[in-house]
């Protein structure tokens, strides 16, 4: 029984670990970017030895990846918590596009997602990552809204990227400063615009 004790206290001071070195390292890839970030400082922000790094993770940019994992995993939580009550199909679009901005809005996290993580993990790398976070609630509202016959029956996978592509730019260029308010009535308009005329 104390050894079973032992190994779960191991498994979460590991787990502990893990979680400090992801925080770290955000911290840092927000601060100084991912390229001015090195793994020495990673270990000293997170309070471990750099073989507890390596332990953890091969590489900084397996450590990145981790980071843009959990960034894009919170954004998707995020989208899902604001339309599960919605009327209809369409409206779940909306406020989906609407929860995408709010929580792109977090500090870093456009710069770690849209910028840095193509940047370092390419562009299939980040479709990964996309298709099992916000890409995958995109798609799943989009084709519930065509099953329920309330937008137009059009290539799913096309205009999930496309609509995705157009909610990333809205995303960059809020961050960048811009007034969120034209964009979010563009995309509103343009989910609008797909549905069938009578």
């Amino acid at each position: 029984m104390q050894q079973e004790t032992g190994r779960r206290s191991n498994r979460e001071r590991s787990d502990e670990t893990r979680e400090r070195l992801i925080e770290a390292a955000r911290r840092l890839f927000v601060d100084k970017s991912y390229a001015e970030t090195g793994t020495p400082e990673i270990a000293r922000e997170a309070g471990v030895t750099r073989g507890a790094l390596y332990h953890h993770f091969a590489d900084k940019q397996a450590l990145f990846a981790a980071v843009v994992e959990r960034e894009a995993s919170t954004v998707a939580d995020e989208i899902e918590r604001h339309t599960t009550t919605s009327s209809t199909a369409t409206i779940a679009l909306i406020e989906g596009g609407e929860a995408y901005l709010k929580a792109m809005a977090a500090p870093g996290r456009t710069r770690l997602l849209l910028l840095d993580g193509p940047a370092v993990l390419g562009r299939s790398g980040m479709d990964e990552v996309d298709n099992r976070h916000g890409n995958r609630t995109l798609k799943q509202g989009l084709e519930a809204a065509i099953k329920a016959r309330q937008i137009r029956d059009l290539p799913l996978d096309a205009l999930t990227g496309l609509l995705g592509a157009a909610f990333d730019r809205a995303a960059l260029a809020i961050d960048a400063g811009a007034d969120a308010e034209p964009y979010r009535t563009a995309l509103a308009g343009l989910i609008e615009g797909l549905v069938p005329t009578p």
